[in-house]
């Protein structure tokens, strides 16, 4: 068995974690760039197109604009019918589907490597030319209004979580939720939407991915093809957005709900995220992140919370590492029987403290890093998640090198810079601590 451990660490750690992707990348003449991740292992690609617009980018009075938008977009182009990609799509083998975040918005498909041709075509037709009815805004605003009822309204922990963000971010629209305040959401019009879709729906605010069994230099002609003769948005501003003013006390919130069957305490530390040429230090929040909370049993939080003193039930540690602007840290405690939010809350912060004091555990360490090298290098085998990887954080501010450099970063985190990370976020003046609890839980609390 040892000498097999030593034949897997030789084979994870003789070239480095990012060599094989075959990446290609150019910007057509109207602005639009394009990523090409070769894999010629079997003839199918994933077709995206990611633009550099998400929630935090909305106009102020229109939350919900960008997800409705992404909605919308299914709908009728000057050549296609209502629904009408979706199930040429799947006439012809593939899936399909889109998302939106803070900072981006993507769309995407997975074909055989014969039909690429075709999805850039339907793509492109539909990145300028989407033709709405008023039907159109009414029946799909009723329908993202409604998902947020079910994502949200019905959802106290989800309740829990737009006010807690409301909270981390007084002035940074990531503190307004993705899928929109329900009052603002009601108000979206036609104008609103083709405003927001004429100004950011642009080959000069797209970013072109195509993984798979794709040759550049046929995506090259193709997409000049489909995508090339589409003109730029003249009115694109620059993605300059409102950041938030220093933090000189903790936030706290305690959220009640009926609903609440099992009330937890979550903390969120602002934290830096990873910058273009300078990930290192996002690197070590990732490591500190796994080392405290990654998994129950073999966690420190889970080891000393969850198993000696059974304090907890669950724990967990996170960190939001790609992102336009400043994100998040995050512990989270869900208290054991006959333990309440405060002691819960308590044992939580000594354990981290304790974590300090230890210092970095050597063997835990190195196994999450050789976790963590095997990880990327079985993604290798999805080219779906490889040109998310990609698509996530050129959208986000960081390149095609901070991508592939960042594997490489990761491994060379030392247990001084998980330290010296941890000293730094824990801060309790720069925190939000929320409880989600029910108001029978709270009482018997006080």
């Amino acid at each position: 068995m040892r000498r097999f451990l030593a034949v897997c660490t030789f084979i994870l750690t003789a070239v480095p974690l990012w060599a094989q992707e075959n990446v290609t990348t150019f910007t057509l003449d109207n602005g639009m760039d394009v990523v090409v991740i070769e894999d010629h292992r079997a003839p199918a690609v994933v077709h995206m197109v990611w633009y550099r617009v998400g929630a935090a980018d909305e106009p102020p009075g229109t939350s919900g604009i960008a997800h409705f938008v992404e909605h919308l977009l299914f709908k009728a182009t000057d050549d296609l019918e209502s629904g009408e990609l979706s199930q040429i799509v799947a006439a012809n083998g593939g899936t399909d589907n889109a998302f939106t975040s803070w900072d981006y918005t993507a769309y995407f498909q997975r074909v055989a490597a014969d039909r690429l041709g075709l999805m850039m075509q339907m793509e492109a037709d539909r990145m300028r030319d989407i033709r709405l009815t008023d039907r159109d805004i009414l029946t799909e605003r009723n329908v993202i209004i409604e998902e947020r009822n079910q994502r949200t309204e019905n959802n106290p922990s989800g309740l829990f979580t737009e006010e807690r963000r409301a909270a981390q971010y007084l002035n940074h629209p990531y503190g307004v939720p993705i899928i929109g305040w329900r009052h603002e959401m009601e108000q979206l019009s036609m104008d609103d939407v083709m405003s927001f879709y004429r100004t950011y729906y642009a080959p000069n605010n797209a970013i072109l991915i195509v993984a798979g069994d794709a040759d550049p230099d046929e995506v090259r002609r193709l997409a000049e093809t489909h995508y090339g003769v589409l003109e730029p948005s003249e009115a694109l501003p620059e993605r300059a957005r409102p950041q938030e003013p220093p933090q000189r006390a903790e936030r706290r919130i305690v959220f009640e709900d009926a609903r609440v069957a099992q009330p937890y305490v979550l903390r969120t530390y602002l934290a830096p995220e990873r910058d273009s040429g300078d990930q290192e230090r996002a690197a070590a929040l990732v490591m500190l992140a796994e080392l405290l909370g990654g998994e129950g049993a073999t966690s420190y939080l889970g080891r000393k919370l969850q198993f000696e003193t059974q304090t907890a039930i669950y724990t967990a540690a996170f960190y939001s590492n790609v992102s336009l602007d400043d994100t998040t840290f995050g512990l989270v405690i869900v208290p054991a029987a006959g333990v309440t939010l405060q002691q819960a809350e308590d044992a939580m912060d000594e354990t981290v403290a304790q974590f300090i004091e230890d210092g970095i555990d050597t063997e835990a360490l190195d196994r999450i890093k050789m976790q963590m090298r095997a990880q990327i290098i079985y993604e290798k085998d999805d080219v779906s998640a490889l040109a998310r990887r990609y698509g996530v954080a050129l959208t986000s501010g960081l390149t095609v090198e901070d991508v592939q450099a960042w594997p490489d970063i990761l491994q060379a985190v030392t247990e001084d810079d998980i330290i010296a990370a941890a000293r730094d976020i824990f801060d309790r003046s720069n925190a939000v601590t929320g409880w989600l609890t029910s108001p029978q839980v709270q009482e018997v609390s006080q």
